[in-house]
């Protein structure tokens, strides 16, 4: 036995990561007061690694498959590891994550709050909230893949579906449960708790309940063996058997049962009920057998109220403690608040001024009172002058308490023949110019993409060339991807028809002049390499007017800006330091998904064009996080916003292959995997796989963390596709992979 430390402050929760190749006895990961986690090696004092991500403490941890971690945080955040990295941050609680755990099935994890709730993701990605305990969720047990439990600080357990239903709630417990546990193979569990005692719960019902020495226990494991440990506030760890060949010696079961009969209980806990010391019995009241396991019986001997608690396996009352004065075990009694989720020893209430809101300032006696006064004024945006009120304050209304200590503060819409009908043809695999499903001769924007030929003078993007399966046998053509895919196809005299006519019945505020409409005619002709011209800073200006045209007429000034973006003069103004930011607010406003579908796909190509130039990647690179969470919400859309949002995704996984952001990954990695789900059309489905393939080539850590995802299954079906081959080949290329 040896001690391990790395943290400089109270270790609040253990984990064990499953052995591997590299670590055939498997890892310790350890989460603390300090704001991170430690990974030990079994045999070693000192971390192998340290996890720095969250920005308060980490109190719980849960270990999955392919060596991934699920830590949650005070900090409101769980954040997904893998081996030494961060890959996903799941944000969505409003207080602290006291509870998480991993689901058998990949890529789906819970996190139980303060908020009350418990929430599921699936691939980093809120699916479900469930809702139903009245106070804050502390702990969390899976007791199948679509089953799990969960125990509360309103003394209560719920078994949940994953589907969202509640099935069933316990109760038994008198006071906050802090943790809870399932046997193994079996539904049953255990639970402990802030009223002294663990319960074990048989086919739904409390069989047993087991006092302890000690106010709060709290923590509790089931091993294999069916043997249950608990850890309590007096320091001491205790197993419990049902084994004759385990269970202690006499002399020890003595001097347990001794220290329970010295124990104190409080008789405001609530712990034995309503006390009324004048109506109890005397000794003679324990001749009488218990009716059930863990009855409680209290009588007054001598002036002192004693509590006794029946056991069956024995036939007798053993004594569980002497009932006397306060032990501080909760709220009431204690003085220690909840607030957020977090207990203190005060929560004031401040009024700044006398028509102003209040504010809730809580402090415990450990910290620092200037410190808490700073970082309350920070957290209010209040005037600094207030600092030194504020401190004295606190001062003066804790009596001066303090404690030295090293703690941190808690701290298309459109139809018709001749109709512009904005990307209403995917032309996944027909040749340019036919669109058949809305017929020849109408304009369809970016109705093909032409991609860079990978090799062999096949295009798998848009079936151009006489692509031959048997060219994918011998050599992967697919991934990876180096270069990225746009959407070029144009009829620019539909697309200036469609904006005279709409511009005919435009608001006089948003009518273009005839000279404006000249300009983007020759934008048009400039960008679509028909004119050996630059485009013009005019040229863009009126350009900019016309995309801000109100959402019902604004789809064709979208397709010209959809077209230009890809000139890298064009590029370089929009995407520029200087002219960024309107350019992208004005992209993610149209990807609302209450939106029109029309400027939805429009948006996205554009997006997929930015890619072009070396200004354009820089800016989506930087607004990935924004620009990948707004464009997923379009999921529900037509199969052509699904081939422009997996040509998205595309593009930025080949960005990410060439620059390996880890973080960058694992996001393309979830909007891959979510969009699997919904879509139908192959093209897109085709775009994901290269995508996938991207991601994952030359990198282990994507891999794993694709495996962890259940991506692999999500995609195994597309293996087995007979048209187009180039789905079938691709797929088989990534499950080779992974």
């Amino acid at each position: 036995m040896h001690c391990m430390s790395g943290h400089s402050n109270f270790v609040s929760c253990v984990c064990i990561i499953p052995p591997s190749d590299l670590y055939p006895r498997g890892l310790i990961a350890t989460g603390g007061n300090d704001h991170n986690i430690c990974i030990f090696t079994v045999d070693n004092t000192a971390p192998l690694y340290v996890l720095k991500g969250h920005k308060n403490t980490v109190c719980s941890l849960s270990s999955g498959k392919f060596g991934t971690l699920l830590s949650g945080s005070w900090d409101t955040t769980a954040k997904v590891w893998l081996n030494d990295r961060c890959m996903m941050t799941l944000q969505g609680h409003t207080a602290a994550i006291w509870a998480v755990k991993i689901l058998p099935e990949q890529g789906l994890m819970l996190t139980g709050s303060a908020d009350k709730t418990i929430k599921l993701w699936k691939a980093g990605r809120c699916e479900r909230t469930f809702t139903g305990h009245e106070d804050c969720v502390r702990g969390l047990a899976i007791l199948s893949e679509v089953e799990f439990l969960s125990c509360a600080n309103d003394a209560s357990v719920r078994r949940w579906q994953i589907s969202g239903e509640c099935l069933q709630v316990y109760y038994g417990h008198t006071n906050y449960i802090y943790s809870i546990s399932v046997f193994p193979r079996s539904k049953d569990f255990v639970t402990t708790g802030e009223d002294r005692s663990l319960r074990i719960w048989k086919q739904g019902e409390c069989a047993q309940t087991i006092r302890l020495p000690a106010q709060s226990v709290w923590c509790c494991c089931v091993l294999d063996n069916g043997d249950i440990v608990v850890g309590a506030s007096d320091g001491i760890i205790r197993v419990f058997t049902e084994s004759l060949e385990r269970t202690a010696s006499a002399e020890e079961i003595q001097a347990f049962e001794n220290e329970l009969a010295q124990a104190s209980i409080d008789p405001k806990t609530g712990d034995l009920g309503d006390i009324n010391a004048d109506d109890l019995p005397g000794r003679e009241h324990l001749k009488d057998p218990g009716t059930r396991d863990g009855q409680t019986r209290l009588i007054k001997d001598n002036g002192k109220v004693e509590a006794y608690q029946w056991s069956v396996s024995e036939g007798r009352w053993i004594k569980i403690g002497d009932v006397v004065g306060s032990s501080g075990a909760t709220q009431q009694t204690s003085g220690k608040v909840l607030f957020e989720g977090k207990e203190y020893d005060y929560v004031f209430t401040i009024d700044v001024n006398e028509n102003g809101p209040s504010y809730k300032l809580p402090y415990n006696i450990t910290d620092d009172p200037w410190l808490t006064a700073y970082n309350f004024l920070q957290k209010n945006d209040l005037n600094p002058m207030f600092l030194d009120q504020v401190a004295k304050f606190i001062m003066d209304n804790t009596k001066g308490q303090t404690l030295l200590s090293t703690s941190n503060q808690f701290s298309d819409p459109f139809t018709g023949a001749g109709r512009y009908v904005p990307g209403s043809s995917s032309g996944s695999s027909t040749i340019p110019g036919a669109d058949p499903f809305t017929g020849a001769g109408r304009y369809v924007p970016g109705s093909a993409s032409n991609a860079v030929t990978p090799g062999g003078g096949v295009d798998p993007y848009t079936g151009m060339g006489a692509y031959q399966s048997a060219a994918a046998k011998a050599e992967n053509i697919y991934f990876p991807k180096k270069d990225a895919v746009t959407f070029d196809q144009a009829n620019p005299t539909q697309i200036l028809g469609k904006l005279k006519e709409l511009n005919g019945s435009a608001a006089e505020e948003h009518k273009l002049t005839e000279d404006d409409l000249i300009i983007l005619e020759k934008l048009l002709s400039a960008t679509c390499n028909t004119s050996a011209e630059t485009p013009t800073a005019q040229q863009l200006q009126t350009l900019w007017r016309a995309v801000n045209w109100p959402e019902d007429i604004v789809f064709p000034a979208l397709d010209i800006l959809r077209l230009s973006v890809r000139h890298p003069t064009v590029n370089e103004n929009f995407c520029s330091e200087k002219e960024h930011v309107p350019f992208i607010i004005l992209l993610l406003k149209f990807l609302n998904p209450k939106g029109k579908q029309a400027n939805q796909l429009l948006a996205l190509r554009a997006l997929c064009n930015c890619f072009v130039s070396h200004a354009g990647q820089k800016l989506m690179m930087e607004q990935r996080d924004e620009i990948m969470t707004q464009a997923i919400e379009t999921k529900s859309g037509n199969k052509n916003i699904h081939i422009a949002l997996a040509t998205l995704t595309l593009n930025y996984a080949v960005c990410l292959h060439k620059v390996n952001n880890v973080e960058g990954k694992a996001q393309c990695l979830s909007v891959i995997s979510t969009v699997m789900e919904v879509v139908q059309d192959l093209e897109a489905v085709f775009r994901l796989l290269v995508a996938l393939g991207t991601l994952i080539s030359d990198d282990t850590n994507a891999v794993q963390l694709a495996k962890s995802l259940g991506v692999d299954s999500q995609i195994k079906k597309y293996a087995s596709v007979s048209e187009p081959a180039k789905v079938k080949e691709c797929c088989r290329f990534v499950l080779n992979l992974l």
